[in-house]
């Protein structure tokens, strides 16, 4: 990257709002945004937001694409790439003192093949994260311990998703609602996987977690706001069911033992775009 770009890269994130957008957005990446979700998350005004949008454009750190009526920005990773390079490797001058934090991992950077633990994450921890932590048990062949929990976790579980999953077979002696905050605690297991699950728990400012979890944003509608007679409501909680153990069978799948970290989080992204499209190299 050339110093000039970097330069304005730096100056653009130098701003605590600006700030605050890319890092909303990072934790989307790959998906984009719409910026009245971007509103409603980080609470900017409309043109408050259009004029950092604007300026982080301006600088090549993100982008954006129309689909339909809608606008949807997304960090641009090739850059992000660029500038993250250039601070460790042309400022920092690859300092082996300065990258041993991001080289803590095991020297075999192949996946392993056994006990992952996976924590599926939502607002409420009701359904949709309930649904992931039960498929993800039964899917799993043994080889993943799962975990769900909410950022403002209800008291109790849907009735509606319970049925779902009672339905399916799966037993729900054991779930319960859960706050995020149980698995940031010392001595809480130490995920390999962390998801989300929902607009609202991705957009949620939450600290770094400890082992460089590969994370992913699987976001779904949540079906405990569908409207209708509680046969429609019924409908589309088991619809919701049915997409998120589509992803999970494929994610069980995945040949971990042959697959670096960065083809892992290649093939999470995915998941969290496609649904009916079966998933192919």
């Amino acid at each position: 990257m050339e110093s000039s770009r970097a330069v304005h890269a730096f100056s653009c994130l130098g701003h605590p709002g600006r700030l605050a957008v890319f890092r909303m957005l990072m934790r989307f990446a790959p998906r984009g945004v719409r910026p009245t979700e971007m509103v409603e998350a980080l609470g900017f005004k409309p043109n408050t937001l259009s004029h950092h949008l604007n300026e982080l454009m301006s600088a090549g750190l993100i982008q954006v694409e129309r689909q339909g009526r809608s606008l949807f920005y997304s960090v641009d990773l090739g850059a992000a790439e660029d500038l993250i390079g250039y601070l460790a490797l042309d400022v920092g001058r690859a300092r082996p003192d300065l990258l041993a934090p991001f080289h803590s991992l095991p020297e075999d950077t192949a996946m392993r093949d056994t006990d992952f633990d996976v924590l599926f994450i939502c607002s409420g921890n009701s359904a949709r994260s309930i649904f992931a932590e039960a498929l993800l048990r039964d899917l799993g062949k043994g080889k993943f311990q799962a975990f769900s929990a909410g950022i403002r976790p209800n008291t109790q579980l849907n009735p509606f998703a319970l049925d779902v999953l009672t339905r399916n077979g799966h037993d729900v002696s054991t779930l319960r609602s859960k706050h995020v905050s149980e698995f940031q605690q010392p001595g809480a297991p130490r995920m390999d996987f962390v998801f989300t699950v929902c607009d609202t728990a991705a957009a949620e400012e939450c600290p770094p977690w400890p082992g460089q979890p590969i994370t992913g944003h699987w976001g779904l509608p949540d079906p405990v706001k569908a409207p209708g007679t509680d046969a429609e409501k019924a409908l589309v909680f088991a619809q919701t069911y049915g997409a998120l153990r589509r992803r999970i069978a494929a994610f069980v799948e995945l040949p971990f033992s042959t697959l670096d970290r960065m083809a892992v989080q290649a093939r999470v992204d995915r998941l969290g775009s496609l649904d009916d499209i079966a998933l192919q190299e």
